[in-house]
């Protein structure tokens, strides 16, 4: 956690901006709200837990995709910053709750979908990664492997990969 702590402020210029986007966020919230915004999310937890507990209470995993659309092209670098961030930010739309209810999840891809990766979530009970991990696999050796991305050519490029 030191390591961390002055990695930060000594070479935060080289975080994403999307990464710079919430911890100015995050500050600027603290800092208006004293932590009550933080704590108002905190309490949510416990009705997304319950939620996701009752759902898993029938079934050993819950399984969805990974991201709630099919894949995006990856914005070029030179990119607006609210292309970028719209992009990168609106992939956490199925994956970030469970890094507040603390349900173990994997994503494991499944399909080429125009030429672009899908992914599966597989999300399961507190404390039973094994389970979400098994079947991640099981599903891995059924569907024999994963998809590889069409190879990159001179003609879709204008270069060789």
């Amino acid at each position: 956690m030191a390591f961390y702590g002055r990695q930060w402020r000594e070479r935060g210029a080289e975080f994403s901006e999307t990464v710079k986007l919430v911890a100015l966020a995050g500050r600027y919230a603290f800092e208006e709200g004293h932590g009550s915004y933080y704590g108002m999310a905190r309490n949510l937890v416990f009705e997304l837990r319950k939620a996701y507990d009752a759902a898993l209470s029938a079934y050993d995993v819950l399984v969805m995709p990974t991201v709630p659309f099919t894949a995006q092209e990856i914005p070029p670098p030179d990119a607006p910053l609210d292309v970028y961030l719209a992009t990168a930010l609106s992939m956490i739309g199925n994956t970030a709750p469970f890094d507040a209810s603390g349900h173990p999840a994997c994503s494991v891809p499944t399909a080429l979908v125009d030429g672009l990766p899908a992914g599966l979530m597989i999300i399961g009970k507190h404390f039973d990664d094994e389970t979400v991990l098994r079947v991640a696999h099981t599903y891995e050796q059924a569907v024999g492997g994963f998809p590889a991305p069409p190879a990159l050519t001179t003609a879709s490029t204008g270069s060789s990969a």
